[in-house]
């Protein structure tokens, strides 16, 4: 195991520590309750239930990951606190079915308050942009940990107070990432971006920000072209994390149709021939490639591209 890793693990058990510390993981009763963690997970399923009210035990162990054994044992002490009830299933009398009783009912809601009454302590002190921060990284280690991609509703909607500085960010760091490009790079989107905040007009230019379950993931910009009846697509940019879910393809037709309904007769846009897929994105779009040109503006040798498509 390298370095580099040894020093990830570390970084990640330390973070265990601090959350377990948090939401009282270790107290010996969870949220102040004379019931563990495991068993207030229980408590929870069984709640949120709607099937019926009743759930299979081979179910319940698959959704909480549940050895049998111990899961015998939880249900067992559950039901000798008159919590839960267990039987045999209508359906198939080789399983059993659990229920919760009207005392397990009545717990969870307490249970459900002192949740509510802790999450909210957490978050209070932290300002609206602070907990928005949390939240999209709470999200974000949920997607990647749970080796997901993202499956939420999409979002395009204009820049808030912030934003743009994102765009500047992300470029670079991204970038400099995939294809090293330094500096001169984010000189330049950062030079795009001040000139779009400061000069656009907002009757022909637009942006646009994709938001994915309340966390930015990409970003694109319609400006002014070579000329006033030819708009300019730049700045496309799509998080890694997100990438392969159509996100680039929707803010590309986005730009496009302002494009059109602004006056506009054609499109440009410049990009580079190493960026393969967004040059994917811009052909099936009906662009067409133009021109090409090498340059030394990032540092190695480039080769710019300039593609063009009418409206």
């Amino acid at each position: 195991m390298n370095q580099g890793l040894l020093e990830r693990v570390a970084e990640v058990r330390a973070f265990n520590r601090l959350y377990t510390r948090v939401i009282g993981v270790l107290g010996e009763g969870h949220l102040g309750s004379p019931y563990s963690l495991s068993e207030a997970r229980v408590l929870y399923e069984l709640a949120h239930e709607t099937r019926d009210e009743t759930v299979e035990v081979t179910e319940l162990r698959k959704r909480l990951d549940l050895d049998a054994g111990y899961a015998s044992r939880l249900l067992a002490k559950l039901a000798e606190r008159g919590l839960v009830t267990r039987q045999r299933s209508a359906e198939d009398a080789r399983r059993q079915v659990i229920r919760l009783t009207e005392a397990g009912r009545a717990e969870q809601r307490v249970l459900e308050e002192r949740t509510v009454t802790q999450i909210a302590t957490l978050l209070e002190p932290l300002d609206e942009d602070e907990q928005r921060r949390l939240l999209n990284s709470m999200r974000t280690i949920s997607r990647l940990v749970d080796g997901r991609g993202p499956d939420g509703t999409l979002v395009l909607r204009p820049p808030r107070p912030g934003d743009l500085g994102w765009v500047v960010q992300r470029h670079a760091d991204i970038y400099a990432r995939e294809y090293g490009w330094g500096t001169s790079f984010e000189a330049l989107v950062a030079r795009i971006v001040a000139d779009y905040a400061e000069e656009h007009d907002p009757a022909r230019e637009a942006a646009w920000i994709a938001e994915l379950d309340g966390e930015r993931v990409g970003c694109v910009l319609c400006v002014r072209g070579s000329d006033d009846t030819t708009a300019k697509l730049r700045l496309l940019l799509v998080e890694p994390t997100a990438r392969g879910h159509g996100i680039g393809r929707r803010l590309v037709a986005e730009c496009l149709e302002f494009a059109r309904t602004h006056g506009y007769t054609a499109m440009e846009l410049w990009t580079h021939d190493v960026l393969t897929a967004a040059r994917n994105i811009y052909r099936r779009a009906g662009f067409e490639l133009v021109e090409s040109k090498p340059h030394h503006d990032f540092g190695e040798e480039e080769v710019g591209e300039i593609w063009h498509r009418e409206l």
